[in-house]
C-alpha cells in the first residue's frame, strides 16, 4: 500500500517541479527564475484560496462536483454577490482566470500570450488591494509577464504549459487552517537558491528562523492584552523577523509596515505577507532606500513614523558613499554620526549603525526593538559604534544582549549579536546571554554551519525574560555595572574566573615540583640541541 503524502511534503515537490521547469527551458540559475518560481507559487496559492473561501459562501459551489464549471455558468450579478462575501484579503477571481480555464485553453498556439494575460489582468483587477509600492507612490503589480524571459519564442507556448501541467494535480486547501506553522517552512524553502548575499547594493540578509523566533518571543514576552500593534522592519528583506513578529503578536492583532531597497526582496516579502494572512499590510510594504528617503511618517508628513515594535537585520557593511553626505545631511536622525568614507575598502563602511540610530528614532515611547549587528558592536571602543553603544546605556533604552553562535547565518561568517532595546527605560537589569557554544554543526552545500536546536531556543528565552544568571551563560547586570567594564555588553567579560584548587600533601606538592623541574630540564636540553644543530647547518652554509 502506497504511503499518503502529507502536504508538505506534496508542496516541496511542486516547488521541485516548478525549478526543474525553468531549468529545462533553460532558466536554471537565471536572475529571472526567482520571479518566475515565486509568482507561480502565487498564482496557485490565490487560485485555490479563492477556490477554498467561495465555496463556504455558496452552496452551489460546495456541491458542484467540478465547481469551477459551476461559477463559470453563473451570472456576472451572482459572481458579485459573491465578491461582496468575501473578506478584502481574498483575491476577485473569474472564471477566465482559473488555472481550470487555462487548462482547457492549453492546445492553443498562442498559450504563452493567454497565460500572461492571465497573470496580468488578476493582477490589474486586484491592485487596489494585493500590490505594494516604491518610495515614490509607484504601484508594484501582483503579477507580471513571465513568458517573456524565454529567450527562445517557438518555447514560450511550451513553458507555459508545463507550467500549468505542475499546478493541476495540487492542492493547497488542507494547508489553509495552518498558516504561519506550514508556510515558514515552505516559504523558506521555496526561496532558498534566490535569497543570497549576490543581489548587489543592500542584498538580501536571509535570518534564520531560530533567531527571528527568539526575538519575536523576546520582544512580546509575556504580554497577552494585544492589539492593533504596529510593527515595523526598515530592512525587511523577505519579511522573516516580520512574520515571525507578527505570529508571536497574532496575525490579527497587528500591522506589518516594511522598507527595504532591493526589488527581489519586495516581491518575496510581498509573497510572505499574502501566505501568512497580511495582505491588509501589502499596502505598507515599501521599495526604497530608507536611509535615503525612509517612507513611513508621522502624521505631519515631516517625522519619523513610531512603531511598538521595531526590528532589524541590516547589512552589516557596504559601500554607501554615494549617498553619505545626503545622509550625513541629516544629523538629527543621525545623532551619533556617520561612518567616513575610507581611503580604501569603501565595501567596508559600517552602515549597520546608520540602522541602529534608525531603529531608536523610530520607537515609540514605550516602544520596544531588536536589531542583529556584528559582535565586534558590543565591545567597541571608539567612533559611532562607540557614541551609540554610550547613548543605548546611559539612557537605559539597552535591555539585553545575546552573542550567537558562529556560522548561524547562511550568507556571512561574521559573529552576531542581538541587542534589545526597551524605550520606555523602565528596566533596571540587562540581560547579556553568551549563547555562542550552543547550537549543532551541519554542511549546507561546502559550508560549515551552525543551528540552534528547539531545547536551547528555549533555554535562551526562559533564561533571558527569567533574567538568570548562569555560569558560563547568562548574566544580569545593573547600568553602573555595566560602564564600570567601559560600557560592554559582552557577556563573557561579566563572568566570575574559577580557579579549581585541589588538595595535596608535602610530598604530593614535592613530587609535581620535581617532575616539572624535569620537565623544564628537558626542554632547555633539547633547545641546546636544537641551538648547535642549527649553527653547524649555518657554517655549512656559510663555507658552500
Amino acid at each position: 500500500m502506497a504511503e499518503t503524502k502529507t502536504i508538505k511534503e506534496k508542496t516541496v515537490e511542486l516547488i521541485d517541479a516548478l525549478k526543474a521547469t525553468c531549468q529545462t527551458y533553460g532558466m536554471g540559475n537565471d536572475g529571472n527564475e526567482y520571479k518566475i518560481i515565486t509568482q507561480v507559487f502565487l498564482y496557485k496559492f490565490l487560485n485555490d484560496k479563492f477556490g477554498y473561501e467561495v465555496k463556504k459562501v455558496s452552496p452551489a459551489l460546495k456541491n458542484a462536483e467540478k465547481w469551477e464549471l459551476t461559477y463559470a455558468e453563473m451570472s456576472e450579478d451572482d459572481r458579485l454577490d459573491i465578491f461582496d462575501t468575501l473578506s478584502s484579503d481574498i483575491p476577485r477571481l473569474y472564471p477566465e482566470h482559473l488555472i481550470a480555464n487555462l487548462w482547457n485553453q492549453q492546445a492553443k498556439g498562442d498559450f504563452d500570450l493567454i497565460f500572461d494575460s492571465t497573470m496580468t489582468d488578476i493582477a490589474d483587477k486586484n491592485i487596489d488591494i494585493f500590490s505594494t509600492q516604491t518610495a515614490q507612490n509607484t504601484k508594484i503589480p501582483l503579477f507580471e509577464k513571465l513568458t517573456q524571459y524565454v529567450t527562445d519564442d517557438a518555447a514560450r507556448a511550451p513553458f507555459a504549459r508545463a507550467l500549468v501541467d505542475k499546478l493541476v494535480n495540487f492542492s493547497f486547501e488542507e494547508a489553509f487552517e495552518q498558516h504561519y506553522d506550514f508556510f515558514a517552512d515552505i516559504f523558506e524553502y521555496l526561496i532558498k537558491d534566490y535569497n543570497t548575499a549576490g543581489g548587489g547594493k543592500y542584498a538580501e540578509y536571509y535570518t534564520p528562523h531560530a533567531i527571528a523566533t527568539i526575538m519575536a518571543r523576546l520582544l512580546v514576552g509575556k504580554a497577552t492584552d494585544l492589539h492593533n500593534i504596529e510593527c515595523y522592519d526598515p530592512s525587511a528583506g523577505t519579511g522573516t523577523l516580520l512574520m515571525a513578529l507578527a505570529h508571536q503578536i497574532g496575525e490579527d492583532k497587528c500591522t506589518i509596515f516594511a522598507q527595504d531597497i532591493s526589488q527581489r526582496s519586495n516581491k518575496m516579502l510581498k509573497l510572505n505577507l499574502i501566505l501568512n494572512g497580511l495582505v491588509s499590510s501589502l499596502d505598507h510594504a515599501i521599495q526604497g532606500d530608507t536611509l535615503v528617503a525612509p517612507y513611513h511618517k508621522s502624521d505631519n508628513g515631516t517625522e519619523l513614523r513610531t512603531f511598538d515594535y521595531v526590528v532589524s537585520n541590516p547589512p552589516f557593511k557596504m559601500d554607501f558613499s554615494d549617498t553619505r553626505e545626503r545622509i550625513a545631511a541629516m544629523p538629527v536622525r543621525f545623532w551619533a554620526g556617520v561612518p567616513k568614507v575610507p581611503a580604501k575598502k569603501k565595501e567596508s563602511m559600517a552602515i549597520y549603525t546608520l540602522f541602529i540610530q534608525h531603529v531608536l528614532n523610530s520607537l515609540k515611547a514605550k516602544g520596544k526593538g531588536a536589531i542583529v549587528v556584528p559582535t565586534g558592536f558590543v565591545t567597541a571602543k571608539s567612533g559611532v559604534e562607540k557614541k551609540i553603544l554610550q547613548h543605548i546605556v546611559d539612557e537605559h533604552i539597552v535591555y539585553g544582549c545575546i552573542s550567537m553562535p558562529s556560522n548561524v547565518f547562511a550568507n556571512t561568517g561574521t559573529n552576531v549579536s542581538v541587542l534589545f532595546f526597551d524605550n520606555s527605560k523602565e528596566t533596571e537589569k540587562v540581560v547579556l546571554i553568551d549563547a555562542s557554544k550552543l547550537g549543532e554543526e551541519y554542511k549546507d552545500g561546502n559550508n560549515q554551519k551552525r543551528r540552534l536546536r528547539d531545547f536551547e531556543i528555549d533555554k535562551i528565552v526562559d533564561t533571558f525574560l527569567n533574567k538568570e544568571a548562569v555560569d558560563d551563560f547568562s548574566v544580569a547586570v545593573t547600568y553602573d555595572e555595566i560602564k564600570e567594564k567601559k560600557y560592554s555588553l559582552s557577556a563573557g567579560q561579566y563572568f566570575d574566573v574559577k580557579i579549581e584548587y585541589v588538595e595535596l600533601s608535602q610530598d604530593e606538592f614535592n613530587a609535581r615540583m620535581s617532575a616539572y623541574a624535569d620537565k623544564l630540564q628537558e626542554y632547555f636540553t633539547e633547545g641546546d640541541k636544537l641551538k648547535i644543530e642549527i649553527m653547524e647547518q649555518l657554517k655549512k652554509v656559510k663555507y658552500e
